[in-house]
């Protein structure tokens, strides 16, 4: 099946990740882009609006996960070929504990004209809790 728009942004987007690249990253999203989360622990961040408030929770993650890879990564296309959902983990270690960092996502993505427009990141709290011995890191607090 032919990658749609969509999936190769959400794959370009896995690539900036990896190579650190918060600037590129960020990029990626539309001026008024919506970055969820609907399973954070109650003291965390359910809710981004716009791409500065995306920036600003973002900004510090390489200094807090030392994200290695993605594995298992699915891609499935839907109806709408402006979004995506992707199973997938990302494996790398908390970098203030040196704990290990292993997290199943299911990430549902919409594009548009190129860019993120909503990302909605189903992701385990509790994991992160775990792998920061409690703490949450990189803005996952409100």
């Amino acid at each position: 099946m032919t990658p749609t728009p969509a999936e190769r942004v959400f794959r370009h987007s896995l690539d900036l990740l990896l190579a650190k690249d918060i600037d590129g990253w960020v990029a990626l999203w539309a001026d008024d882009g919506v970055f969820e989360f609907p399973f954070a622990l109650p003291e965390g961040t359910r809710r981004l609006e716009g791409r500065d408030a995306v920036r600003a929770y973002i900004d510090g993650y390489p200094g807090h996960i030392d994200l290695h890879r993605f594995e298992d990564l699915v891609i499935h296309q839907t109806t709408d070929p402006e979004v995506v959902v992707a199973e997938l983990r990302g494996v790398g270690r908390a970098v203030a504990t040196g704990r290990p960092y292993d997290m199943p996502y299911v990430c549902v993505v919409t594009v548009r004209d190129g860019e993120i427009v909503r990302y909605r990141d189903y992701w385990n709290g509790a994991l992160v809790a775990d792998a920061f011995e409690g703490g949450l890191p990189i803005g996952a607090r409100t």
